[in-house]
């Protein structure tokens, strides 16, 4: 969990972290998450992220932080993951104790006490029941801006639905991890944003309200419970009395609609129209702004967070920096200085060797294990030297990002040579 401060020339004032592992022992997660023992059931304690909060609060007071000062707040959150508030909640979040940390006022208003998240992939067949329900994966994709994704939201509602049908019932409402968070600020309950919203499986991106034959496919009574997605810029409210009396915010202080991770860079890095922007994360997202989105079987379309009017384009790769850092650590003794090193040693292409690394299935393609090839194409079983190893990891993630851009119509055009 992170927090940044600026003040209105843009220039940061505050920053600080709170890293799940270490600072919060007691969840015993691994990169902040349990992966279950069927290796495809991936979820993260909810109390967690709330108790990471108070403590980035905390840090913040301690340190002489001036909360009063703040004018508006706003955030973003890893797409995809969802969070079930128990009915009667809302009485607990409106009426939380400045006296207590959130965490312990919230302990028992999750029906779910281990949220879903992006790297979940345990949801194939109800994938398929969507895709089946809409007339197709292209179909899906035309209304909602992407196929059937396991780690999308709507697949993961339908799960529970269908596992533990009173724990869906026993909900009252449904957030995303952007709109989760919004609502500890707010004391409320959150809409979800158009933006964030366009990752679920659920939301028409063309006219931005929830798809009625995507909610009957998944689950029940489901619109009650998401609630209407609202413009990612809009301003939901005032702050919660609580921060106000807990840490001096002043009760003025604006509560922007929180989006997803993707989304939030798309506009912190400010890209315009033909502009393309990589991120290098846990998974590797590549993503631009575009005007006339065509919803493909491959990559995702999401509604712009910036311009409603507008969409981004997303290819998602999950084998990011999990993938850089097993390599460096079994080719570079863990240092990423000798990892530079060993990649500055060889030469560009490699001499025709080349690798793709998928440590776990991939989305785009759907493929894992390790697979290397020589300069006569031949598959190559045995590992790399390790310089030769460090090399095809990188060109071929790279190369699988160009490739899958260019098969969605991206144009990645060249430096003018002249330049």
């Amino acid at each position: 969990l992170k927090v940044i401060a600026i003040d209105e020339q843009l220039r940061v004032i505050y920053e600080d972290n709170v890293h799940f592992d270490k600072d919060l022992p007691e969840f015993k997660t691994q990169g902040g998450v349990y992966i279950h023992s069927d290796r495809l059931t991936v979820t993260s304690p909810v109390l967690m992220w709330v108790k990471a909060l108070d403590m980035i609060l905390e840090k913040m007071k301690s340190s002489g932080f001036n909360f009063s000062q703040v004018r508006a707040l706003s955030g973003a959150g890893q797409q995809h993951g969802s969070v079930y508030w128990k009915k009667g909640s809302i009485h607990i979040l409106k009426n939380a104790s400045s006296e207590l940390p959130l965490h312990q006022s919230l302990k028992s208003c999750f029906s779910v006490s281990n949220s879903p998240i992006w790297m979940d992939s345990s949801t194939a067949s109800q994938c398929s029941a969507l895709e089946k329900a809409v007339g197709g994966a292209q179909h899906l994709a035309s209304i909602t801006g992407s196929r059937a994704y396991e780690r999308f939201t709507g697949n993961q509602i339908a799960k529970i639905y269908s596992q533990n049908p009173e724990v869906y019932m026993q909900t009252e409402r449904i957030s995303l991890v952007s709109s989760f968070a919004a609502s500890l600020f707010l004391g409320d309950y959150a809409p979800i944003d158009y933006s964030d919203g366009s990752g679920m499986n659920l939301l028409q991106i063309w006219e931005k309200v929830w798809s009625a034959s995507c909610l009957d496919a998944c689950a029940p009574g489901l619109e009650e419970k998401l609630g209407c997605p609202v413009p990612s810029h809009s301003v939901l409210g005032p702050i919660s009395p609580y921060y106000s009396q807990r840490y001096g915010f002043s009760p003025d202080c604006k509560i922007v609609a929180f989006t997803g991770d993707n989304p939030a860079s798309l506009a912190g890095m400010r890209l315009q129209e033909g502009d393309i922007a990589i991120s290098l994360g846990t998974s590797d997202t590549l993503f631009l702004w575009i005007q006339e989105p065509t919803p493909a079987l491959e990559g995702h379309i999401l509604c712009n967070p910036v311009d409603s009017q507008t969409y981004m384009a997303l290819l998602c790769f999950k084998n990011g920096s999990l993938m850089r850092e097993r390599i460096r650590d079994d080719c570079a003794s863990g240092s990423w200085d000798e990892f530079s090193k060993a990649l500055s040693s060889t030469v560009a292409g490699n001499n025709g060797n080349l690798g793709f690394y998928f440590d776990v299935m991939e989305i785009t393609p759907e493929a894992v294990g390790i697979h290397r090839f020589n300069r006569d194409n031949q598959k190559v079983v045995s590992a790399f030297p390790k310089e030769v190893e460090i090399r095809a990891l990188i060109e071929g993630q790279f190369m699988a990002k160009r490739i899958h851009a260019e098969k969605l119509g991206y144009k990645v055009s060249k430096y003018d040579e002249k330049a």
